[in-house]
């Protein structure tokens, strides 16, 4: 396929000449360069669009960060795997008839911890709240 540009206008500026039966078209030299800059400008637009999906991509990522952050989802979920483990413990150690140096060792090693525990999660603070 051949492209035939003259560079005289004949035709009004945005018309385009020729048939469909032949493989050139006739075009004013100025339509040419507006319609390869609106191709252009559409290509660009494609690629800050493709651009703008990836980074919203990121963006999602970042707020499901925060939400877990805001909710304190971790630190919740720890203190109640303590909770379990120390009622079980605590209904194990009690239905012991003569517990050992050994067993009070444990369940006293387990509540020490829990007292730890419970004390950093009072006192951490999520992102989002002041330090009153």
């Amino acid at each position: 396929m051949g492209i035939n540009i003259e560079m005289e206008e004949k035709n009004p500026k945005n018309k385009f000449q020729g048939d469909f039966d032949h493989d050139q078209v006739e075009v004013s030299l100025d339509r040419f360069i507006e319609v390869l800059n609106e191709l252009n400008e559409l290509k660009l637009q494609i690629q800050k669009n493709e651009f703008e999906k990836q980074s919203n991509k990121i963006k999602r990522g970042m707020s499901v960060a925060k939400i877990i952050d805001a909710w304190r989802i971790f630190p919740r979920a720890f203190i109640s795997v303590y909770l379990f483990l120390l009622y079980q413990s605590s209904m194990w150690f009690m239905s012991l008839e003569n517990p050992t140096t050994d067993q009070f060792g444990l369940v006293s090693v387990i509540v020490g911890a829990g007292a730890a525990w419970f004390g950093l999660y009072v006192r951490s603070k999520g992102d989002g709240k002041k330090d009153t």
